[in-house]
């Protein structure tokens, strides 16, 4: 149904009037009580800022539009809640799906006047919240404030990623046929590597092939019974055998990696031909976002996406935890820093910024990858094992364009950034292995969207008002 409606709207191919009037509408109705639950909003909006970015609409019309959109269907729903509390919950379709209500008051509850501001990026409870605010009176001014704040930020999350995909669809369907082998191979790369990931996990769990397999062969083995006990954590008789499949695995290879780079003195021949591919591309827009990713990715950005973690680690007095993270990103940064010295391998273009700084391994990358890498194991720890998946997707599909940015801003060989993620999950897996050591707290519950929000707010004025470094 979703695929079908995007494509009723690029095919109606309305006057822009008329669009930024849909926009205003699909805004409105996504945000709205009880109707907002079963229009796919994020499909539409997404198709119509497409459109809007083909045609060349004003940017600036079709988030505004969307603002007010958003800010009129938040605003009708505290209304219908705060008028109508007792006859709301009889309606439908909520008289047929209480759970719905009853996981919005629960968003309420935990987060308070806060919800209306971090409902809006939820989509489970995004057109309810609003909803439960009336029922539960928030105060007229505190809600109008959350609103319109929250609509300022959602109005160009969601629509610049389709409004530039509309805008640059011509010239990525220009794009040269001679990358068309390196995108297929990244693709296959990413999915292979993840896909395996996750199978690797799933056996290497004590119910799994692999660690049974192991645990038999040890046993049979001269010491083996010792060496089982050495690696399982003090407080178990299990060793996670995952990390140290991640350890060896990631260690050998950046081993391997690095002799074949110092071998090569010099850029390896698959990191010439694709300088060269990607240095002729003429894509309006991928060097504002090579620029964003690389802000995004530097020392400053990492400190940004990171404070509000590392504060509530302090707050809480979470020690242990906070002294994993501090000492894995000081290691990955002394390790990039000793790396590069020791190797000299000099980047394809050196900006001012990178002056007297070497290549191998990318720090961005390396960098990134603990980063993402240790928050996606945090949250998965305290996730339904059959959930776990859905944080080292994200983590995924954040790293991968912030360390391919490297690439396009002319900074980095391809292998100066396998080099790096090698590196990083290096770290990632010393990490994980030293905190299992011992028997730790649980650190849920965890203001998990609130942290979020506040490393992107971060994040997005780092990228607007500080220069690179």
């Amino acid at each position: 149904m979703q695929v079908d409606l995007g494509n009723w709207l690029y095919q109606m191919m309305p006057s822009p009037g008329v669009l930024l009037a849909l926009i205003i509408a699909i805004s409105l109705v996504e945000s709205l009580a009880l109707i907002g639950l079963l229009v796919p909003g994020v499909v539409l909006i997404t198709a119509a800022a497409s459109l809007a970015g083909h045609y060349e609409i004003s940017l600036a019309w079709v988030i505004t539009c969307a603002f007010f959109g958003a800010i009129i269907g938040d605003g009708a729903s505290y209304t219908l809640g705060y008028r109508y509390r007792d006859q709301v919950t009889s309606m439908w379709p909520l008289s047929k799906h209480p759970e719905w209500l009853e996981r919005g008051k629960r968003f309420f509850d935990h987060h308070g006047p806060l919800s209306v501001l971090l409902g809006r990026f939820v989509g489970p409870v995004r057109p309810i919240v609003p909803l439960i605010a009336g029922i539960m009176h928030m105060p007229p001014a505190t809600f109008t404030w959350a609103n319109v704040g929250s609509a300022m930020l959602w109005a160009p999350a969601y629509v610049l990623p389709g409004y530039f995909l509309g805008n640059t669809w011509d010239q990525w369907q220009a794009l040269p046929a001679a990358l068309d082998p390196w995108l297929i191979g990244l693709g296959i790369t990413v999915v292979v590597l993840a896909l395996l990931f996750s199978l690797v996990r799933h056996h290497a769990s004590p119910e799994g092939l692999l660690y049974r397999g192991l645990a038999w062969l040890t046993a049979r083995l001269p010491g083996g019974n010792k060496l089982w006990r050495i690696l399982a954590p003090h407080h178990e008789d299990e060793p996670p055998l995952a990390s140290w499949l991640l350890l060896l695995g990631s260690l050998a290879g950046l081993s391997a990696w690095t002799l074949m780079v110092l071998d090569a003195d010099g850029p390896m021949p698959m990191d010439a031909r694709l300088n060269a591919i990607v240095s002729g591309l003429d894509l309006p827009l991928l060097p504002t976002f090579s620029e964003v990713m690389a802000k995004a990715g530097d020392m400053l950005g990492i400190i940004v996406i990171t404070l509000p973690w590392l504060a509530w680690l302090l707050v809480k007095r979470h020690w242990a935890a906070l002294g994993h993270i501090l000492s894995a990103l000081l290691g990955v940064a002394a390790l990039n820093t000793l790396g590069k010295e020791l190797i000299g391998r000099a980047r394809p273009d050196t900006p001012d910024y990178l002056a007297n700084s070497f290549s191998y391994p990318s720090a961005h990358t390396s960098t990134s990858v603990v980063v993402f890498g240790l928050a996606a194991t945090f949250i998965a720890q305290a996730l339904p094992r059959h959930q776990r998946y859905w944080p080292y997707w994200a983590a995924i599909l954040i790293v991968v364009p912030m360390a391919l940015s490297r690439i396009t801003l002319g900074v980095h060989w391809l292998s100066d950034l396998v080099g790096g993620s090698l590196l990083g999950l290096v770290v990632c897996a010393m990490t994980q292995l030293a905190w299992s050591r011992q028997e730790r707290e649980p650190l849920s519950p965890c203001p998990l969207p609130a942290l979020l929000l506040a490393s992107l707010l971060l994040v997005c004025a780092r990228v607007l008002w500080l220069p690179p470094v």
